[in-house]
């Protein structure tokens, strides 16, 4: 292939950057998508902010973006994104369950929720569904989406999906799992203060008196999910 060809070929790529907090997540994000011929990884951001700075510089076809992340996290970056480049795609790629965030993810302005635990083929099927204006998304949570709209059922007022904060279920699903003050700051790159700030807010949006109840309702929420 001669050099002409070599940069035609190159500029036909389609661009993308990828934020996601853990440079090993990213690394190895952009290493799979760059062996692809028509894909190529052209920034990466830790955070929010790092994310908004990199757009000023590449407009890529397709951002690709975490829910946790420092500071600000994935849901409340989708919108500002969303508000400042509506023509930027967005698929997220997250740990944290589709049946938690998926709907939350297309409504501040997502086209496509995947996993990380899929499989390589089902994350680059996604990756072009969503550059080609498609959207994405797991045929449980359109199962889901679908029977709500047939049975004309919203979720319920009292449960957290609807009550709770984007971050503020992300702590609540987290305590609900077992997981610590501490270990959830450490794993939300935050202080503790700000985890016992989501703490005190997540009781008294659900009205729970004390640690003990709120440690209860989450571990029955999540089992019930």
């Amino acid at each position: 292939m001669n050099k002409r060809a070599a940069s035609t070929q190159k500029k036909s790529r389609y661009k993308i950057i990828i934020v996601d907090d853990h440079p090993i997540v990213r690394k190895g994000l952009a290493q799979l998508i760059n062996q692809e011929q028509d894909l190529t990884v052209t920034g990466e951001a830790e955070d929010a902010q790092s994310a908004l700075d990199l757009l000023k510089k590449i407009r890529p076809d397709l951002a690709i973006i975490d829910i946790s992340l420092k500071g600000i996290d994935g849901i409340e970056l989708i919108k500002k994104i969303k508000e400042r480049y509506q023509y930027i795609p967005m698929l997220v790629v997250s740990m944290h369950d589709e049946s938690l965030f998926a709907e939350r993810a297309l409504r501040a302005g997502a086209k496509g929720y995947i996993m990380k635990q899929e499989a390589i083929e089902k994350m680059m099927e996604a990756i072009r569904k969503v550059i080609g204006g498609e959207l994405y998304i797991s045929e449980r949570v359109s199962a889901n989406i679908v029977k709500r709209f047939i049975d004309g059922k919203e979720v319920q007022k009292n449960s957290p999906i609807e009550i709770l904060s984007d971050r503020e279920l992300e702590v609540f699903n987290l305590i609900g799992q077992g997981y610590r003050t501490r270990q959830i700051a450490d794993m939300l790159h935050v202080s503790v203060k700000t985890v016992e700030s989501y703490r005190a807010n997540i009781k008294e949006k659900l009205n729970l008196k004390n640690a003990t109840e709120l440690l209860k309702h989450a571990v029955h929420w999540v089992e019930s999910q």
